[in-house]
C-alpha cells in the first residue's frame, strides 16, 4: 500500500540522510579547530575527499594533476543532488551559452561561482577558510546553504599552490615554539628566501592566469576554461596591520568591462559589509586592487565574462597569531572566519540574483560573437618562420581564443611596426584572430596596441601586447576579414643527409633546439655572416651541423630526429662552397663544441622571482641542466667547473666586497661569461673600471612655493616617477651573437629607468634612442628621462671572458619572448 511505499522510500534514502547529519566538522576531523594549527595541503585534501565520501549526492571531487614537486590538485562541485546527478549536461550548457548556440532563456539554470583559495602558499588563511566553507555549505544545520544549492553550483579549488604552502607551513611549524608568539619582533613573523608565497619555480601564479607558464596554471585553466563561470573569488592576504579588502576595485577598470560587472562588484561588496558590520569588522573597498593586468585571478575571469574579484585579509606574516599596530591580536582564526564569512555572502548574493547574472553572462558573450568590442574586428600577425607563430598559436588555444589564416592579402591594416595604416605585407606566414568570436573580448585585450588607462595609479605591469611581446608584425584592420583554418601546415619529415645540414635560426624554437643538439653532443657551426645556397638566404646565426667534426655514425640520424621534434625545417646541403657569403670552412662560422656548464646564483640577495625565471626557462622550457649556487657560500665553490654565470635581478652590493669582486673577475678573465639583468647590472656598474657607467638623472629644480605638493596628493605627484611596466623601442644590432635570430629592432619591457652610456669599446648590442616610447604608462618625469640615446643590452669582453648584460628583464614572469 501507500504507507509501505513511503516507508520502503525513506529506507532507501536513510543512508544518506544519516550519512549527511554524520558529516565531520573540520575540527572533528583534523583533531583541533581550524585556525589553531596549520593544515598541510595533503590534510586539507584528504578533508576534501573525506566530505566527497561522505555527501556523494552533493559533492564531486576532481583531481585535476600534480604540482612540480608531484602534489595532488584537487578542485570540487558543491551543489544540490540534482544539480551534481546533472552536472556535465549543465556545463555543456554553459558552455553553448558562450559560443552562441544556447539562444534562449537561460535564467532558470543555476548560477556557477567558483572560489580560489591559496594562489600564494603563504597567505595560509584561505585553505583553512575552505575547508570551513564546504562544511558550512553541507551542514544540515544551515537551511540556508540548502536553500542556495538548489540553484548554485560552488566550485571550490581549496589550495592552487600546495608546493608554497607546503614551504611556508614546514618552515613555520620548525620555527615557532611550542605556543604562539604574537610579538611582531618575533622569528616567526620574518619568513626567509625564498618565502612560501610562490610555487616550485618560485612564480607568482596570480600573476599566471593569462600566460599560464606555469604547470599549476595551465592544469587549473583548462579546467576554468571548461566551464567559465559567473562568479570567481580569488582569495588572499595582506600585510597584518590591514584590515579586509573585498570589492568594488579601484581603477583603473579596463574600458572592456561591462557595467554590469562594475555594477554588480559593488552589490557583492554591499553584501559583504553587512555581515562584517554585524560582527564590528573593519574592512576597505575601492582601494589599491585595480581591474587591469589580464593575468590576475579577478581580471581575467572578468575578461571571461565573470564578475571576478580579489578579496584580502590581511594576515602576510601573522603566524598563528600577531599584535597588529591597532594593538589587536588578529589570529588565524580570525582571519579563517574572515574568509568563510566573504565566501558564504557572495553564494548568497549571487543566489538571489542568478536571473540577471546569467542573463548578463549572455548577452556578454553575445556580443563578443557580434564583433561588439572594439574598431578593429581583424588582427592579422605575419612572421618569417612558421615556429614564431606556433608559439602564439599555443598561448591563443590556452586561452579558448580561435585563430586561423588569411587567404585574400590585399587589405590595409594599422602597422603595429610602423604606426601607420599602411598596405598588408605577408612575411611569409600569417595568423589571423577575428572579433567575432566567444573569446573576442580577451583575445583584444591580449592584441591591443594600447592598454586605456583612465587611472594611472596601477600596482602592476601596463603593457603586454603579444605583438611586441613575441616581436611579431602585427597589423590590425577594420574590415572582417574571412579566415581559414591555422592547422593546414604539413608536418616536417627532414631527409637524411650524409653531408651536413643548415639550420634557420629564427625563433625561441630554434634555441631549444641548439640546446638539444649540443646535450646530444652533435658540434654545431654558428654564421656569423649572411650567406645564401641553393636559391635560399640565411641570416647572421643560421646553424650548421656537418659530418666534419661529428664522427659518431648516427649525427645526421641524432640531427633529423631533433629538427623533426620541433618541427624545423633543416636544409640538407651537399658541399662547404655557398653560392654567396662565406663558406662553411671560413672564420666566420664558430663551432660550438659542447654544452656550457652553466650557473644560477641563488641567496638571500636575489630576487628569487627572477631567479625562478631562469631556472625555469632552463629546466622547463630548454630542458637544459643548470646549477643553482648560493652567493653566501660562493668562497668555498670552483668557479672554473662553470662557462657561464647567471645574476638575476638581485641587491648583490658588490661595490664593497673586494672578495666577491676578485672572485668574479678572475673568472671572466680567464675565460668565463657573467650574464647579468636588472639591477644586479647596476652593482656591477658600480665596481671601478668594469668598464659600464649608469646614466644618472642629474636634473635639479630649485624648489619655489608654488612647487610644494598638499599631503594628500603626495601619492598621485610620485606617479610621474612610476615605470610599472612599460614597452620600448630598441635598436638592435642583428650582427651580434645576442641579437642573432631578429631584425634590428627588438621590444622591451622597461620597469626601471636604469640606462648606461654607449661605448666606444664595447658592443652596444640594444640601444635606446629618442621616441622609443610605445605603449604603457610611465611617469612624466621618467619618460622625459628615458627619452635619450642609451645602452640597455650589451657586452663588455674581460679578458679571455665576456660580461653580457640586460638593464632590463629579458624574460619576464617567462611570458615575455
Amino acid at each position: 500500500n501507500y504507507n509501505m511505499k513511503k516507508i520502503f522510500f525513506w529506507v532507501l534514502l536513510f543512508p544518506l540522510f544519516s550519512m549527511a547529519q554524520n558529516l565531520q566538522s573540520p575540527e572533528t576531523f583534523l583533531g583541533y579547530k581550524v585556525g589553531t594549527s596549520f593544515t598541510r595541503p595533503y590534510q586539507v585534501n584528504e578533508y576534501f575527499k573525506y566530505v566527497a565520501q561522505t555527501m556523494p549526492n552533493q559533492v564531486k571531487l576532481e583531481s585535476y594533476g600534480k604540482t612540480y614537486q608531484g602534489q595532488t590538485l584537487l578542485l570540487s562541485y558543491i551543489s544540490s543532488p540534482k544539480n551534481i546527478a546533472n552536472l556535465e549536461n549543465i556545463r555543456l550548457k554553459n558552455v553553448a551559452i558562450s559560443q552562441g548556440i544556447e539562444k534562449g532563456d537561460v535564467s532558470e539554470m543555476p548560477v556557477i561561482v567558483w572560489l580560489s583559495y591559496n594562489v600564494h602558499g603563504n597567505e595560509a588563511s584561505s585553505s583553512e577558510a575552505a575547508m570551513l566553507t564546504i562544511y558550512s555549505l553541507l551542514d544540515p544545520a544551515n537551511d540556508k546553504a540548502k536553500q542556495w544549492l538548489e540553484n548554485t553550483i560552488v566550485v571550490i579549488v581549496p589550495c592552487i599552490n600546495p608546493d608554497g604552502r607546503d614551504r611556508y607551513v614546514e618552515w613555520y611549524k620548525q620555527t615557532a615554539g611550542a605556543n604562539k608568539n604574537v610579538n611582531p619582533s618575533a622569528r616567526e613573523h620574518f619568513e626567509p628566501n625564498p618565502s612560501g608565497r610562490t610555487n616550485h619555480y618560485n612564480f607568482d601564479l596570480n600573476r599566471d592566469w593569462a600566460w599560464q607558464t606555469q604547470i599549476e596554471s595551465q592544469l587549473r585553466l583548462k579546467k576554468y576554461n571548461q566551464w567559465l563561470p559567473h562568479i570567481h573569488v580569488d582569495y588572499h592576504e595582506q600585510g597584518y596591520n590591514q584590515p579586509y579588502y573585498f570589492a568594488p576595485a579601484a581603477q583603473p577598470y579596463h574600458e572592456l568591462l561591462t557595467n554590469f560587472q562594475r555594477n554588480f562588484q559593488v552589490k557583492i561588496g554591499k553584501n559583504n559589509a553587512s555581515y562584517f558590520d554585524k560582527n564590528n569588522w573593519l574592512y576597505f573597498t575601492n582601494e589599491i586592487f585595480d581591474l587591469l593586468y589580464p593575468s590576475y585571478g579577478d581580471t581575467y575571469p572578468c575578461y571571461k565574462g565573470a564578475v571576478g574579484m580579489t578579496y584580502e585579509q590581511g594576515g602576510i606574516s601573522a603566524g598563528l597569531g600577531v599584535i597588529t599596530n591597532s594593538g589587536d591580536t588578529l589570529t588565524l582564526v580570525d582571519r579563517a572566519l574572515h574568509h568563510t564569512t566573504t565566501g558564504l555572502s557572495t553564494i548568497e548574493i549571487s543566489w538571489q540574483n542568478k536571473k540577471e547574472i546569467l542573463n548578463e553572462f549572455q548577452q556578454f558573450y553575445q556580443a563578443n560573437l557580434n564583433g561588439n568590442v572594439g574598431d578593429y574586428k581583424t588582427y592579422i600577425l605575419t612572421a618569417n618562420n612558421q615556429n614564431s607563430l606556433d608559439e602564439i598559436a599555443e598561448l591563443l588555444r590556452k586561452n579558448g581564443i580561435e585563430f586561423g589564416k588569411i587567404e585574400n592579402k590585399n587589405f590595409k591594416g594599422f602597422n603595429y611596426f610602423t604606426n601607420k595604416e599602411e598596405n598588408f605585407i605577408d612575411l611569409g606566414y600569417t595568423l589571423a584572430i577575428s572579433m567575432y568570436q566567444s573569446q573576442s573580448r580577451f583575445a583584444k585585450i591580449l592584441l591591443e596596441q594600447n592598454t586605456k588607462i583612465v587611472d594611472s595609479n596601477t600596482y602592476d605591469n601596463t603593457a603586454w601586447s603579444i605583438s611586441y611581446n613575441y616581436n611579431v608584425q602585427c597589423y590590425a584592420t577594420k574590415e572582417k576579414l574571412t579566415i581559414t583554418k591555422y592547422e593546414d601546415t604539413k608536418k616536417i619529415v627532414n631527409s637524411i643527409s650524409e653531408f651536413g645540414y643548415i639550420i634557420p635560426y629564427n625563433s625561441l624554437t630554434a634555441a631549444k633546439l641548439l640546446s638539444q643538439l649540443l646535450l646530444n653532443k652533435i658540434k654545431v657551426r654558428i654564421a656569423n655572416d649572411k650567406f645564401s645556397y641553393n636559391g635560399q638566404k640565411f641570416n647572421h646565426g643560421a646553424m650548421v651541423v656537418l659530418k666534419t667534426s661529428n664522427n659518431e655514425s648516427n649525427w645526421n640520424l641524432k640531427t633529423k630526429e631533433l629538427c623533426d621534434n620541433f618541427q624545423i625545417q633543416a636544409i640538407p646541403v651537399n658541399t662547404s662552397l655557398m653560392e654567396s657569403g662565406r663558406d662553411f670552412g671560413s672564420y666566420w662560422f664558430n663551432i660550438l663544441t659542447r654544452a656550457p656548464n652553466v650557473a644560477l646564483i641563488n641567496g638571500d640577495k636575489v630576487n628569487y622571482n627572477a631567479a625562478g625565471e631562469v631556472w625555469h626557462f632552463f629546466e622547463q622550457e630548454l630542458h637544459f641542466p643548470i646549477t643553482l649556487i648560493s652567493l653566501e657560500g660562493i668562497g668555498r665553490i670552483n668557479l672554473n667547473n662553470f662557462d657561464v654565470i647567471i645574476f638575476a635581478d638581485g641587491t648583490y652590493n658588490l661595490k664593497d666586497n673586494k672578495f666577491l669582486i676578485d672572485k668574479f673577475n678572475g673568472f671572466v678573465q680567464s675565460g668565463g661569461t657573467i650574464i647579468a639583468f636588472e639591477n644586479a647590472v647596476y652593482d656591477f656598474s658600480l665596481i671601478p673600471d668594469w668598464g659600464l657607467k649608469l646614466i644618472e638623472d642629474k636634473h635639479e629644480v630649485k624648489l619655489t612655493a608654488k612647487d610644494l605638493v598638499p599631503h594628500g596628493a603626495e601619492e598621485r605627484e610620485n606617479l610621474k616617477l612610476s615605470i610599472p611596466g612599460v614597452i620600448y623601442k630598441l635598436k638592435l644590432d642583428e650582427t651580434h651573437p645576442l641579437g642573432f635570430g631578429f631584425t634590428n629592432q627588438l621590444f622591451t619591457l622597461k620597469q626601471n629607468q636604469n640606462i648606461y652610456e654607449l661605448s666606444e669599446h664595447n658592443s652596444n648590442v640594444g640601444v635606446l634612442t629618442k621616441d622609443s616610447y610605445i605603449s604603457g604608462f610611465v611617469g612624466s618625469t621618467v619618460k622625459k628621462f628615458l627619452d635619450q640615446d642609451a645602452t640597455v643590452i650589451g657586452e663588455i669582453p674581460k679578458g679571455l671572458g665576456r660580461f653580457i648584460f640586460f638593464a632590463d628583464d629579458p624574460i619576464f614572469r617567462s611570458f615575455w619572448n
